[in-house]
């Protein structure tokens, strides 16, 4: 489980926001389901179909039989799954936060966080990079008076309310390295809460108080005087970059980060950082590239810093919230995985992006302020031959992810919704011909779906590969010529129905595959002495093999959300379709022959335009 990985949210009904106070409606959210045994497994025969050979789906199915015997180890798993769900808030989320995050002890950058890339802003000098980070600031601040008061709107999703308890984990909140599994510390639950954030520039970190003495926060203008002073003060390009610590294996940090925190000094720095309410990044200029490549370099920054010349060490990678601000106009952020999906990050890059809109320089009585306060590292020749160790990582890392970002501007997720089909789903189509095309075959594919619907609910997947899915693949590119366009269009009505109407709702309503068999998996791994069969069968490694790990990460702001592949040969895809264009962002590894992000852009955007073409000519004829 070296590539095991977590997932964002894709939500097939719009959402909507209701003002009301979040924490009446979270005690009466319903709690997660168990899904009935016998449904689970027939429905994960189901999604092996399109993916193994009919001799290896008879001995799959010989092993459910044995697993689903009447008074045998399924129904024990089973009974002990419910137990459990009976006896916990939520019988998932905390497995889920340990098996997918803590316990994982590949690098956070790349492999579990993701990075947002918003659209380019025009700044002239690195005056402008201040003021921009200023209003930036202030427009989280204002997001974060929202949470302290309890008055964030309640999300609706087809009628129901959502969970909201995601949105109270991201601020103020730090992943902890331990040897064999990290911890995440919400510092805002305590009896001070933090009041400052941290800024780092130059490899140098600050810590900035926000609030005034009366508890008022600074302003835009004031903010703007002491991001000048952090500036001016860390002018020098030669320091360390301790931050490119955090950007190591889990255990290496682990271990560096003990011998780090023995140092009194460094101690402190770490919990400012760790404490602060998010992390504002002032990034150096990046090599001028081509238009064409522009997004591609900015998505890589927004992932990695770009390598140890350029910005991996201007980053703490543990901190849940990182701003990214470019001299040069990139902006966005990453974002530490284990607390939250991507719903409630997106909501407050919408909510910053429209304060930003609002939000004009007001001149402050300028009661001076005290110089932000610089932390301070002492590096020993061990801790210096640690972040030697994670420099050459990281760029072993940064030349290993191929990022291309595509914006697809032919059409946007009206064009599906013309022709009464789910944008999501014909999206998901279009990957499976894309992949198809490529490799004459299709793979597992992974989807994120939201569980929110229950109390604490974070994700399950929607395997969006089905028979449907194969056979509108095939029948598009069908060397025989015999079929007929109609043919081909109904299929894909069938595809994207067999997907929707299946997967994706059983998936939101708590009866999905994925979270059951692992629920069970775990029950085993606690209860058994070893194994049952069916989780050590050849197929269900294949079936979890996800070479196509996909989110749609839908948001107002015209930005990407990018993110790393699932498996060593596969590719991470995250999309955000507007109305009448759509971000793509797409990565493989260089290491993998097999695997080329930019041919399967191009396939991506073929088989966009020819399901476009299809439906057009089909409904001309009809």
């Amino acid at each position: 489980h070296l590539f095991k990985r977590p997932c964002r949210l894709l939500s097939p009904l719009p959402v909507v926001q209701i003002s009301e106070r979040p924490l009446v409606h979270q005690e009466s959210l319903p709690k997660l389901p168990v899904p009935p045994l016998q449904q689970t497994c027939s429905r994960y025969l189901a999604s092996l179909e399109p993916l193994i050979s009919a001799e290896e789906m008879t001995h799959t199915r010989e092993l459910m039989d044995e697993f689903l015997r009447p008074g045998g180890i399924g129904e024990r798993l089973q009974k002990s799954l419910e137990r459990r769900a009976r006896k916990t808030e939520n019988w998932l989320s905390d497995w889920w936060m340990q098996w997918s995050y803590l316990d994982s002890r590949m690098p956070v950058a790349m492999y579990t966080s993701p990075g947002v890339v918003l659209p380019k802003m025009h700044l002239q000098d690195r005056q402008g990079q201040m003021r921009f980070a200023a209003k930036l600031i202030a427009g989280v601040l204002d997001f974060k008076s929202m949470i302290d008061s309890h008055t964030l709107p309640v999300e609706y999703l087809g009628g129901k309310p959502l969970c909201m308890d995601q949105y109270y984990q991201v601020l103020s909140s730090c992943r902890i390295p331990g040897p064999k599994r990290d911890t995440v510390v919400n510092y805002a639950v305590g009896k001070t809460p933090p009041t400052h954030i941290t800024v780092v520039h130059n490899f140098q970190f600050f810590v900035l108080d926000v609030y005034n003495s009366d508890g008022s926060p600074l302003t835009v203008d004031q903010l703007y005087v002491q991001l000048e002073k952090i500036w001016n003060s860390s002018l020098q390009s030669n320091k360390e970059p301790v931050g490119i610590l955090t950007s190591n294996h889990r255990n290496t940090w682990g271990k560096a980060y003990n011998n780090l925190i023995k140092d009194k000094t460094n101690k402190e720095s770490v919990r400012a950082i760790q404490k602060s309410i998010f992390t504002v990044c002032l990034d150096a200029p990046k090599p001028r590239v081509s238009d064409e490549m522009y997004f591609n370099k900015v998505a890589a920054q927004m992932l990695h810093g770009g390598g140890s010349r350029w910005n991996s060490g201007n980053r703490w990678f543990d901190k849940t919230l990182q701003f990214i601000i470019g001299e040069d106009g990139s902006c966005g952020l990453t974002y530490e995985h284990a607390p939250a999906e991507g719903p409630p990050i997106v909501f407050l890059v919408d909510h910053v992006v429209d304060y930003m809109k609002r939000s004009e320089m007001v001149r402050t009585p300028m009661i001076p302020l005290a110089m932000p306060q610089k932390l301070r590292f002492n590096i020993t020749p061990e801790i210096k031959k640690d972040i030697e160790k994670a420099k050459q990582n990281m760029n072993i890392m940064v030349n290993d992810l191929d990022v291309r970002v595509l914006n697809f501007t032919h059409y946007g997720r009206k064009f599906p919704r013309s022709h009464k089909m789910s944008p999501d789903a014909f999206i998901q189509m279009a990957l499976q011909l894309a992949y198809y095309r490529m490799y004459q075959t299709c793979c597992p594919t992974y989807e994120s779906a939201s569980l929110r619907m229950f109390k604490l609910g974070r994700t399950e997947a929607i395997r969006s590969t089905t028979t449907e899915s194969l056979q509108f693949t095939k029948a598009m590119d069908d060397p025989s010529k015999h079929v007929q366009n109609s043919e081909k269009a109904a299929l894909l009505e069938e595809a994207i129905k067999s997907r929707f109407l299946f997967p994706c709702d059983q998936a939101i309503h708590g009866q999905g595959i994925e979270r059951h068999m692992l629920g069970l998996r775990m029950i085993a791994i606690e209860d058994l002495t070893s194994l049952p069969d069916i989780f050590m069968d050849t197929s269900f490694a294949v079936a979890s093999h996800f070479n196509l790990y996909t989110s749609q990460v839908g948001s107002k702001t015209d930005c990407v959300m990018c993110l790393g592949p699932m498996v060593p040969d596969g590719y991470g895809i995250c999309y955000n379709p507007m109305d009448d264009h759509i971000n793509f962002a797409v990565t493989a590894f260089n290491s993998c022959e097999e695997t080329n992000a930019t041919r399967l852009s191009q396939f991506l955007e073929d088989s966009l335009l020819d399901m476009k073409t299809l439906l057009e000519q089909v409904s001309k004829t009809q």
